[in-house]
Formats: structure tokens, sequence, C-alpha cells
């Protein structure tokens, strides 16, 4: 059971690609640590937040594991459409994310993160030089821009972010609680999966 409860966030989990670099393999089963990364996910998330879901538009590799799954809205689009599709669907004002081949989701970054929502429309990591926002604290107020940036076009989640004035963690702050940024470890590929211990 986590230490810390947070108060008004769903852990949305987007699954949504195709996982064509993975030879179709659902990312989120990968296993770490013998569990799959989703189940892994939801577990947490359901300790951590009033709510949890997945948004994938093929639900059956996820039904087994008892939370809600939801398609995209704006089917499409990527990772964008699985962000709007999580505001739109998510019954708090508040929605944590995470990619599905995310395996190394833990409590105290997280933590951190909701502890800088205040004022925030959302609230995003840059790590690498790069924006993470599938790691990421995004807000109800975000999904009007999301929308409409989504029927306008193919808008990346980066420019989202920074399009709805989220706040940025930067490396040097975000290191205190993650210093080598294992939360943003994903697995694309299975020259990916196994360099993080990851098994099918």
């Amino acid at each position: 059971m986590a230490s810390i409860r947070i108060a008004g966030c769903t852990g949305a989990l987007v699954a949504g690609g195709k996982a064509t670099r993975m030879g179709g393999l659902p990312k989120g089963l990968l296993q770490v640590d013998g569990e799959p990364i989703a189940a892994r996910a939801l577990r947490l998330f359901r300790a951590l937040f009033d709510d949890a879901l997945v948004v994938a538009n093929d639900p059956v590799p996820y039904a087994a594991l008892g939370a809600r799954v939801i398609p995209d809205a704006l089917p499409g689009k990527g990772a964008p459409s699985g962000v709007h599709a999580a505001l739109a669907a998510a019954s708090t004002p508040w929605i944590f994310t995470a990619a599905c081949d995310m395996p190394f989701l833990a409590e105290a970054p997280i933590g951190f993160l909701a502890g800088l929502r205040a004022g925030a429309p959302a609230v995003v990591v840059r790590w690498g030089g790069r924006l993470q926002p599938l790691h990421a604290l995004w807000s109800r107020a975000c999904l009007p821009v999301l929308e409409a940036e989504l029927r306008a076009g193919d808008p990346s989640l980066q420019g989202l972010a920074r399009r709805v004035g989220a706040r940025v963690v930067e490396e040097a702050e975000w290191r205190a609680v993650d210093p080598l940024g294992r939360a943003f470890e994903n697995a694309n590929t299975p020259e990916d999966a196994a360099r993080l211990g990851l098994s099918r």
C-alpha cells in the first residue's frame, strides 16, 4: 500500500500503440519482476489515486487487469489522443499519465509531481533536454486545448504541454527524487526490453 494518497486524480495508463517494433506484443504485458508492467502500474495507481483506467483501442489484452479500458475518442493521433481520451473519461479534475511500457513507475516521483499542481494546468518534467509528457500530470483545464489541436492536425505531446502552459520541472530539480531518470525508461523495441530486464 502506498504511503501517500493523491486526491482528485486518476491514474491513466496510455496503451494505444500497435507495438509494431515489439512484434505486435502489447508492451504493457511485458513483465518486470514476473509481473506485467500494466498490472504493476495499475496496482500503484489504485493505491495512489481515486481511480485508474487504461486507454487502449484494443481492450482485449488489458481486460483481465480489472480496470476500465477506454478507446481514443479521436483515433489515429497517437499518444496525444490517449491523453485526450483519459482527460475526457476521468471523473477527477486531474490525471496522471504513464505509457504502458514504463516499468519503473514509483510513488515518490509521482508524489513529487503531484505536489506541484497548485496554479498549474499541467506538470511535466524536462529530462535529457526533452519534455516527458507521458509521465506527467494534466488537468481538465487542458481538455479544450487538446481537443482543438487534435481536431486541427497532428500535434505532439511536447507541443501540447507548451501550448497549455504546463509547469516544467527542470532536470536538476527532478534529480532530487529520481537521480537517473528511471521513471522515463520505456521499452519500444526488443533491445530496450532486454536492456531493462523485461521478459515476455
